[in-house]
């Protein structure tokens, strides 16, 4: 089948003929804004071609699959929640949030949410079934992690501009050595999640340097976790 995750998708249009995928990304990130984003595809058109969760995805080709969402979508939305809110917070209410400030930036009602992972998003009006692991098995979720993902590694891009020595361009603020390294030498930024860094206690010495490509959600490299962590 040359687009299969659209399969899952196509059996709940009997039932909800409109509906649409949210997800968010950047909930692991010592520093940055963690972004969610709503999609409703269009079914009666060609399907997008190559659509998939966005950590299998090259920045080039989320940047190229992006765009093509952003035309040919029915309707789609994104929303985020600062640093300061995720430390206020927790993480995992403000992804619930961010999810939320994106359906409500959608401007069209949809008949179900289909949200990956296992948590419903709160204070929506809307029908809701999750869907653990949801952006490798649905087009709709994988459309929602490409423009999240999208959106938030050009905010991280931004952000090595005006903190090139930390090397957001590289890690996107996730926890690398190398970002450990910044943050032990030159401290926290404003942009930086403090309950996430608080257990920073060591020399930098201790931590080696290495490459920064490659660095994704499920990187595998140790992180620091704050209070309310997933």
């Amino acid at each position: 089948m040359p687009y299969p995750l659209w399969s899952f998708d196509s059996q709940l249009l009997a039932e909800f003929p409109v509906f649409c995928g949210v997800d968010e990304v950047g909930r692991g990130p010592l520093a940055g804004n963690v972004v969610a984003a709503c999609v409703l595809l269009d079914f009666r058109a060609r399907p997008i071609l190559g659509l998939d969760d966005s950590k299998k995805l090259s920045a080039a080709t989320r940047e190229q699959l992006s765009a093509e969402i952003r035309e040919r979508a029915l309707a789609f939305g994104v929303g985020e929640c600062s640093p300061a809110e995720i430390d206020k917070h927790n993480i995992l209410r403000a992804s619930l949030l961010a999810m939320r400030r994106a359906l409500e930036s959608m401007g069209l009602a949809p008949g179900l949410l289909l949200v990956d992972g296992n948590q419903r998003i709160p204070d929506v009006g809307w029908p809701q079934r999750t869907l653990v692991k949801g952006d490798g098995r649905s087009a709709s979720i994988a459309a929602a992690s490409i423009l999240a993902k999208v959106v938030r590694d050009r905010q991280m891009l931004a952000m090595h501009e005006l903190y090139p020595e930390y090397g957001f361009a590289g890690h996107k603020g996730y926890a690398t050595l190398v970002h450990r390294n910044a943050i032990l030498r030159h401290g926290l930024t404003p942009i930086h999640r403090k309950t996430f860094c608080n257990a920073f206690d060591a020399e930098p010495d201790l931590f080696d340097e290495e490459p920064q490509d490659g660095c994704e959600e499920e990187s595998g490299y140790p992180r620091i976790s704050g209070p309310g962590k997933l």
